[in-house]
This record gives structure tokens, C-alpha cells and sequence, in this order.
């Protein structure tokens, strides 16, 4: 459930939040910031992201996942978030928990499939192609292409495509920033990444800083030059630092009521392959991921 917090004097939002969540509940205000801005606020039932929106005496503020907010005020979030779109891309911010394309068993509830139901009108059915994928329980930026030709030509200059995570993982690492080179190989009968060097393995490179360590978990900034499967929690896993929430590389069973994985996409920075221009796509991870390290 979304928290609420009753306005006792007239005010404006920001300060509202420093006071209620920083000096009360020990948020930091970074924290308090990117709660804001990622639609994780809501003033008498509407999301609110402007700092300065006016509060008054009686208004009800509630903090949580956007999520959590429309459910408690019985809305549905019908819409996939659209961070950019022009006439060769099209970029969401994908909720954790909802599929990137379809499988045999679910055809329809994957978010390729819902952007093409929100983006076409009546019998002009818009045709979309994944320019890559995320996991199931991963969210943030997901980009599509509305040709086949597009989604090659981003493909081509994919190993210089800057790919930046958020990942909350167990325990802290002991080196605050490393790079990780180990090859990975798919097995296709369990349906994980091996780590080590085989011939079939094929090169992986994931750098790390680590943002801030909390109680037994921490914060990190990931950045992966290459983007294969399950990169990042093979990764982490490997150096002894399981993503949190990770059931299938994890060495703690997935905590069913935190709701999540611990894996955020973060930002994808790239050159248009239709204008040239510089495309930097940027969206901050939901609240209910920094809840999984008690922010």
C-alpha cells in the first residue's frame, strides 16, 4: 500500500517531501527527488511531479509505486509510458513484471503487443519490431522500431549503444567499482548463462560502481558494453552478488511480497540511424525498486 501523510499547514510539495520523508523517515533528498520525478507522488489521488504544486490544509499525499498509487485510488494504469517516439522509434517505460514480446503461452499480454493496440487506429494497425529485450522482472527503457530495416541499422551499432542499469544486489561488493570480463555461454535446457570460458561461450563486459550500501544490500550502477541474456545477473551472481529478487541466479529464495527483481534499465544513449542525431533515453527505476533497499 501507498503511504499517506495528511498536510497540516500550506505548502508546497518539495518541501512537504524533505520534511515528511527526510527529517521523519531518513530519505535522503536525492531519494526524495527521483521518487518525485519518477511518478511515484500523488496529491488527493492524482500523480503529481511538479515540486512546486501547491498543498493545502486537509490535502491527502501519498508515496509509493505508481503502481500502488492508481490501484489505491481506483484507477488502472491503461497505457504503457511512452518516453519517445518519432516516426523509425518508439520507446516505453516497461513495468517489471510485464513481458517484452510474446512466448507460445502468452501472445497477447506483452508489452509489444500493448503498444501496438495503444498506437493504432481502427484498421491501420501499427507494425512494431524489438530493437532488444528485457527480462520479465526487469523495468525501464525497452525500444521498439517501426521497420525492420530501422531495427537493423540500430542493431549494427548496438556494441556502441551506452546500456545503463540500476541493479540492487545482496550483500556489498568489495571492490566499489570493478569490470567484469567473464564470457557467458546459454544453456538451453536450464535456461541459464554459464560463466567461464567454453568454446561455445561468447565475450560479455559489465562495469559496476557501487551508488550506496544499505544494511545487507546494495545500490549499483551498472553499465554493459556487450548485451547478452541475463548479462548482468549472471554477472553479479558469478562475483558472489546475486540481483535481488533474482529467482533463477539467486542464492536466497525470491521474496514474494517485495513484488520485484532488483534490475532497472536505466539509460540508453545511441546515434539515430534515420536523422544522426544523439538519442539519450533516460528513465529513473520506480519506488518500488528503491523499496528493495528500504528507500
Amino acid at each position: 500500500m501507498a503511504q499517506q501523510y495528511k498536510v497540516t499547514q500550506n505548502t508546497t510539495l518539495l518541501p512537504f517531501l524533505f520534511e515528511t520523508l527526510s527529517l521523519k523517515e531518513g530519505w535522503s533528498k536525492k531519494t526524495v527527488k527521483q521518487r518525485l520525478q519518477g511518478a511515484s507522488v500523488s496529491v488527493n489521488a492524482q500523480v503529481q511531479t511538479k515540486h512546486n504544486t501547491m498543498l493545502h490544509v486537509g490535502d491527502i499525499v501519498s508515496i509509493g509505486s505508481s503502481q500502488q498509487i492508481k490501484h489505491h485510488t481506483g484507477t488502472q494504469q491503461a497505457k504503457l509510458e511512452i518516453i519517445h517516439q518519432d516516426k523509425d522509434l518508439i520507446a516505453i517505460n516497461k513495468p517489471a513484471g510485464l513481458l517484452s514480446v510474446g512466448t507460445h503461452r502468452e501472445n497477447k499480454n506483452h508489452a509489444l503487443a500493448l503498444l501496438r493496440t495503444q498506437l493504432s487506429r481502427g484498421k491501420n494497425s501499427i507494425r512494431l519490431w524489438p530493437v532488444h529485450r528485457l527480462d520479465r522482472d526487469t523495468s525501464g527503457v525497452l525500444l521498439f522500431a517501426t521497420s525492420k530495416e530501422v531495427r537493423e541499422a540500430v542493431m549494427e551499432g548496438w556494441a556502441t549503444t551506452e546500456k545503463t542499469y540500476l541493479a540492487i544486489v545482496e550483500g556489498t561488493p568489495d571492490r566499489e567499482a570493478d569490470t567484469i570480463t567473464q564470457p557467458l555461454r546459454l544453456d538451453e535446457e536450464e535456461y541459464r548463462m554459464h560463466v567461464g570460458a567454453h568454446k561455445d561461450a561468447k565475450d560479455a563486459i559489465t562495469h559496476y560502481s557501487l551508488r550506496e550500501s544499505k544494511e545487507t544490500r546494495s545500490l549499483l550502477e551498472v553499465r554493459i558494453e556487450t548485451g547478452r541474456q541475463h548479462q548482468i545477473r549472471a554477472h553479479m551472481a558469478w562475483i558472489g552478488h546475486p540481483v535481488v529478487g533474482d529467482e533463477r541466479y539467486g542464492t536466497k529464495p525470491f521474496n514474494r511480497k517485495e513484488g520485484r527483481m532488483g534490475l532497472h534499465a536505466m539509460r540508453l544513449q545511441f546515434t539515430h540511424p534515420v536523422s544522426h542525431q544523439n538519442i539519450d533515453l533516460h528513465i529513473d527505476a520506480p519506488a518500488d525498486f528503491y523499496h528493495l533497499i528500504g528507500f
